[in-house]
């Protein structure tokens, strides 16, 4: 599934993306920043807590929303801050009124949050399943956060969801991809995208989750959280484009001693 088309677009929902590079819009100490930071990661995929911009609109505050491209981007509601598969689903019906706001009428994508840990902030298994195939009936394309769990991704991807988005390590860490193994085990199972999401912490994370085959990376802290956010969103837009190319190519095998780059026969005799 991870080898791509001929011009190698992510597709999700039958919706080709021309970047592989996902990022959030929280964090920031200005929103001027994260603008800036966004277009500088050429990212085609945006994603905002529904619950922080319904709070801005209601409250008469400026947010992010109001200051992007929305002809440019695809928004990704997201339900961060949700504790039971109910809110999460309730939050998801008003992300997709936000969708309409912006002009993106067929945007029926949701990513689906489900946090009942306040304090790792892991993703509640039980409630992300309840709520993705509520909302799958409903005709949401579900992009689930996950613990990275094979027997669960599977499980998810069985009842409809477009994507699987495992976390590399907890939401806001930094910590890069602690769980490896069980990623590799979800990429190799998996005939949907596989999005690594959350604990990116520098574009050798990002480009390491590529390598191994992921379809996309969605990250913000990292970003946000640098002295420098668009030098650092161009740093991540690289490492995407690069890890993705080091997967295509095909790496060479590793071998348990050196062998030498030039071959033995031919050589001058030295008298």
């Amino acid at each position: 599934m991870n080898k791509a088309n001929n011009e190698d677009n992510l597709i999700i929902s039958g919706k080709i993306f021309e970047s592989r590079l996902m990022v959030g819009t929280g964090k920031y100490k200005h929103i001027k920043d994260a603008i800036k930071s966004i277009e500088a990661s050429k990212t085609s995929i945006v994603t905002v807590a529904i619950r922080r911009a319904h709070y801005a609109k209601k409250m008469g505050k400026s947010n992010l929303i109001d200051g992007l491209n929305w002809t440019k981007l695809w928004l990704l509601p997201n339900t961060a801050g949700c504790e039971t598969a109910e809110e999460a689903i309730r939050i998801a019906i008003l992300g997709k009124e936000i969708n309409k706001r912006i002009g993106q009428i067929d945007n029926n994508f949701i990513k689906l949050e489900v946090i009942s840990d306040s304090k790792y902030l892991l993703p509640d298994p039980i409630g992300t399943l309840k709520a993705a195939e509520y909302l799958i009936n409903k005709q949401f394309s579900v992009l689930p956060y996950i613990y990275p769990d094979p027997i669960l991704a599977k499980q998810l991807e069985d009842i409809g969801c477009r994507t699987i988005m495992p976390l590399g390590s907890p939401i806001g860490s930094g910590q890069g991809l602690k769980n490896l193994h069980n990623i590799q085990t979800i990429i190799e199972n998996a005939k949907v995208p596989v999005i690594v999401d959350a604990g990116i912490g520098t574009s050798s994370d990002a480009n390491q989750a590529m390598e191994i085959g992921a379809s996309a990376i969605l990250l913000n802290t990292a970003i946000a959280k640098s002295q420098n956010p668009p030098l650092m969103a161009h740093a991540m837009r690289l490492a995407v484009i690069s890890g993705r190319k080091c997967y295509l190519s095909g790496k060479m095998s590793k071998k348990a001693q050196g062998y030498a780059s030039s071959p033995n026969n031919g050589l001058l005799k030295l008298i």
